[in-house]
């Protein structure tokens, strides 16, 4: 995988860095759009910041009780990896292209300009670009998703373990290539997930269903921080 990392950084230095960043320009737009926020008021729900763990990823939507908003927000957070991936097949060295531009998505998604940079934690997002590569290793590392869940009841460790798992699997369908990319992704989506990892080994970290201790999020304590 190293050898297939450094090659893909080589053919980048290879005179296509006005293709590369119009990819990543493309795909973080794509990602900054924060549909949770959106959906969350459209539902009247409020500012999804300022819910529950104050993230605004699906599972947190879910918390406000409104379940059109939290699967809108699932699906279209997942569609911002697979669009980004899909609109760059079209372009020269697409296959560069199309990786580059689904980084943008999750930097995007992690990192949306509009938010002061405070993003979402990019599982529905890693999800769609999954199945932009390869829709049969999108449904595996799904079904170990909800296996997963079924087993441990927690959506934290449920997307971490079947994370860890997406690289194995893409290397097993589609060989090191973009195994080696989605191996990036995971340790992006990891990094993401330190809070949750310290919670799960802590026993803290709430399970499926579970509301949180603080529902709300006290308004006067955002404002001092």
């Amino acid at each position: 995988m190293i050898e297939t990392l450094k090659q893909f950084y080589w053919e980048m230095l290879g005179g296509n860095w006005p293709i590369a960043l119009a990819a990543l320009g493309l795909g973080y737009l794509l990602g900054s759009i924060p549909f949770g926020v959106i959906f969350t008021r459209l539902s009247g729900g409020g500012d999804i910041r300022k819910i529950g763990s104050g993230n605004i990823g699906a599972t947190n939507v879910l918390r406000t009780g409104n379940r059109w908003a939290a699967a809108a927000t699932l699906l279209c957070d997942g569609a911002k990896g697979f669009l980004a991936f899909w609109i760059m097949l079209g372009a020269p060295h697409y296959w560069y292209s199309a990786l580059i531009a689904a980084l943008g998505a999750m930097l995007g998604h992690l990192f949306p300009f509009w938010l002061r940079f405070k993003g979402g934690k990019g599982v529905a997002t890693f999800f769609g670009i999954l199945f932009a590569m390869s829709w049969i290793a999108g449904l595996l590392v799904a079904a170990a998703w909800a296996i997963a869940a079924r087993l441990w009841k927690m959506s934290s460790l449920s997307a971490l373990v079947a994370v860890a798992l997406a690289p194995v699997i893409m290397w097993l369908l589609r060989g090191s290539y973009l195994a080696a990319f989605t191996l990036l992704l995971t340790i992006i989506i990891f990094l993401t997930h330190r809070e949750n990892i310290a919670r799960i080994r802590a026993g803290t970290e709430p399970r499926i269903g579970q509301k949180p201790q603080i529902e709300i999020l006290d308004e006067a304590a955002l404002d001092e921080s």
